[in-house]
């Protein structure tokens, strides 16, 4: 394990110290290499694996009761060992989150169970081509016949689009205009009417796809929470899984030091070692720093919200922090490997194409300020 010290921090309790640990001692036999040229099949191993494990269970609740401080904990050693692994619980916990948060007891019933035990896999749809951090611009649609919604639109960037069981979806319901019309619907895959438009490969590879409906039919007993109150839930569960993306950065924040500072210790050059020179060990002072300080940011965010308080301006700054600071930290270890830091499948080489995206879902750093920015200001304006 990395340098722990950061665990004796008043924001945990023993239980806390207790998961990091024991997972650290899981991961480190059971993910860390786990990749493969089949993205999907790798995907699908590592949720069964967390799933037995029972390292699952903290991304779900039946009851809303989610422990922020267990998720980023989880997310930040997962991201150390294998990004991967990360992805595949940060997706369940997301994917099913607006079930934990405001399903109905039915709902939570057949989705929550599957999910935690690694049965099944979740997915969240919000994004769309034209709609991604404007989520009011949203254009995917439902409107009610019978007993049914029917969804007509797409959806893009989906994470686990093309292997997951059953997905979260956004549509303009139009209760409201804007933000305040818009629903959310369970749809299982394989029902009549939806599609996968199209598999996207990124630099990170990991399962997306576009998502296209046309006359999908739903019952309404799938809509989670009120009619019009979809935004509302999408909202509530970006809140608790925003602050886990900080985390997962500084998960990769510390592999990237971890790695530096095994290159400087080794790396001989003009017969001394990397180490011996003062400008390796001012970026390596500089990367330490960096790290606690988005740290401190992560889990006071975290503890805030375990405390039950509202924490928008708070989980904005933590990943702002954490993913503007990881992608600092790891393009520096790339600098100190050289040549090697730039080949296929060096550890470094991962950690910069895994780091990049994590700048951009779940709120661009552009709209993390503008959220931190707007917060500040309803705060002067009381």
């Amino acid at each position: 394990m990395s340098d722990t010290k950061y665990l004796d921090w008043p924001f945990f309790e023993q239980r806390h110290r207790e998961v990091a640990s024991e997972l650290d001692t899981w991961a480190a036999a059971h993910v860390r290499g786990v990749h493969g040229p089949d993205v999907d099949a790798a995907c699908r191993h590592l949720v069964k694996s967390l799933g037995s494990a029972g390292w699952l269970r903290h991304a779900v609740s039946a009851g809303g009761r989610i422990d922020t401080r267990a998720i980023c904990l989880i997310r930040e050693t997962l991201a150390r060992h294998n990004g991967l692994a990360d992805f595949a619980f940060a997706m369940q916990g997301l994917g099913s989150g607006a079930i934990s948060l405001q399903g109905t007891p039915q709902q939570q019933e057949k989705y929550l169970g599957p999910v935690s035990r690694g049965e099944a896999i979740a997915a969240f749809a919000l994004s769309e081509p034209g709609a991604g951090s404007d989520v009011a611009a949203m254009a995917c649609n439902a409107h009610v016949e019978g007993g049914h919604a029917v969804l007509n639109g797409e959806k893009t960037w989906i994470s686990n689009g093309g292997i997951a069981d059953f997905y979260v979806v956004f549509c303009r319901t139009g209760e409201a205009p804007g933000a305040r019309g818009i629903s959310a619907f369970i749809v299982d895959a394989g029902t009549p009417g939806f599609e996968i438009a199209e598999r996207i490969e990124v630099m990170a590879p990991h399962p997306l796809a576009r998502l296209k409906f046309t006359d999908c039919r739903v019952p309404l007993s799938q809509r989670v929470g009120a009619a019009g109150e979809g935004f509302k839930v999408a909202m509530r569960t970006l809140d608790v899984f925003r602050t886990s993306v900080a985390a997962a950065a500084l998960g990769f924040a510390r592999r990237a030091l971890d790695e530096a500072l095994q290159r400087a210790i080794t790396r001989k050059m003009f017969n001394q070692v990397l180490a011996d020179f003062q400008l390796t060990q001012a970026k390596l002072a500089q990367m330490a720093t960096t790290i606690d300080s988005a740290a401190l940011l992560v889990y006071r965010a975290a503890w805030l919200r375990d405390q039950g308080q509202g924490v928008t301006k708070e989980a904005a700054m933590a990943k702002l922090a954490a993913t503007e600071g990881a992608q600092q930290v790891i393009d520096a270890a790339v600098q100190m490997f050289g040549g090697l830091g730039v080949v296929s499948g060096h550890p470094v080489e991962q950690l910069y194409r895994e780091i990049r995206s994590l700048r951009i879902y779940e709120g661009a750093t552009e709209v993390q300020q503008l959220i931190i920015g707007r917060e500040l200001l309803k705060e002067a304006r009381t």
